[in-house]
C-alpha cells in the first residue's frame, strides 16, 4: 500500500466534509434558519474541533449555496425574501429561456437533460424530496449548459446553486411531499419536448411563462405539505 494518503482519505478533508454535513443537517432541520449567523467558535466548541476546521466546513457550504458571506461580514444561512425570489425567477426566465432557444436551434445533445428529468420522476415516485431537488438542479444546470453560451452558464450557476439550496431549506423544513411537484414535473417534460422538437422561439417563451408561474406562488408552494399528511 502506498505511504501516500489518497486525497479522499485525507483526515483533514474528511473532517471538514463531516462538519459541513453536520451543519447542513442543522440548517435543513431548522436549527439554523435562513439569515442566521454561522458562528465559527460556537460550532468549534460544540463539535470539539479547531475553529479553522469549522471555517473550512463553512466554505464548503458557501460553495454548495447553503451559506453566504459578504466581505467583512459573518457567514449566514442563505436567505431570500419574496422580492428576491421574484427577481431571481425573472432573471432565470431570461437566462434559461435564451439557453433553451439556443439548444433548440443548435440541436444540442440533451442526454443530460433527459437523465435529470428521469431522475426527477424516479425521486417523485419514491417521495424522496432531497433526491428530487438534486435532480431538478441538475436539470436546470444541464439546460443552461445545452445552450452552449459560457457567459449564460456562468451567470446561471451563480444563481441556481444558492437558489436551490434555499428551496431545499424551505421544502425540507416544511416536510413537503413530492405530490406537490406533480405539475412542475409536467412543465419540465414540456420544456424538454420543445427543445427536442426544435421549437426555439416557443421554448424560450414557454420558459418565460413557466418562471413567471413559479414565481407567483413560490413561497406558498414550498410550504405545501404532502396530501397524505
Amino acid at each position: 500500500m502506498s505511504a501516500r494518503i489518497r486525497e479522499d482519505q485525507n483526515p483533514e478533508k474528511l473532517l471538514k466534509s463531516v462538519l459541513a454535513d453536520k451543519l447542513r443537517r442543522k440548517i435543513l432541520r431548522g436549527e439554523l434558519r435562513p439569515g442566521d449567523r454561522v458562528v465559527e467558535n460556537r460550532w468549534a466548541r460544540e463539535f470539539q474541533v479547531a475553529q479553522a476546521s469549522v471555517r473550512e466546513a463553512i466554505n464548503i457550504l458557501i460553495q454548495d449555496g447553503f451559506v453566504s458571506k459578504a466581505e467583512g461580514r459573518s457567514a449566514r444561512v442563505t436567505n431570500l425574501t419574496k422580492d428576491d425570489v421574484l427577481l431571481l425567477y425573472e432573471l432565470r426566465g431570461a437566462l434559461e429561456g435564451l439557453a433553451a432557444r439556443r439548444a433548440a436551434e443548435l440541436g444540442a445533445d440533451l442526454s443530460q437533460l433527459q437523465n435529470a428529468l428521469q431522475a426527477m420522476r424516479a425521486a417523485a415516485k419514491k417521495n424522496d424530496m432531497e433526491a428530487l431537488l438534486d435532480a431538478e438542479l441538475a436539470f436546470h444546470l444541464s439546460l443552461v449548459a445545452s445552450g452552449g453560451n459560457k457567459y449564460v452558464i456562468d451567470q446561471a450557476r451563480r444563481i441556481l446553486v444558492p437558489f436551490f439550496a434555499f428551496v431545499r431549506i424551505r421544502v425540507m423544513g416544511s416536510g413537503q411531499g413530492a405530490d406537490a411537484w406533480n405539475r412542475d414535473l409536467e412543465i419540465h417534460g414540456r420544456i424538454l419536448d420543445l427543445i427536442q422538437d426544435g421549437e426555439a422561439e416557443i421554448a424560450e417563451r414557454f420558459l418565460h411563462r413557466a418562471m413567471a408561474r413559479f414565481a407567483a406562488n413560490a413561497y406558498e408552494n414550498w410550504e405545501k405539505k404532502s396530501s397524505s399528511n
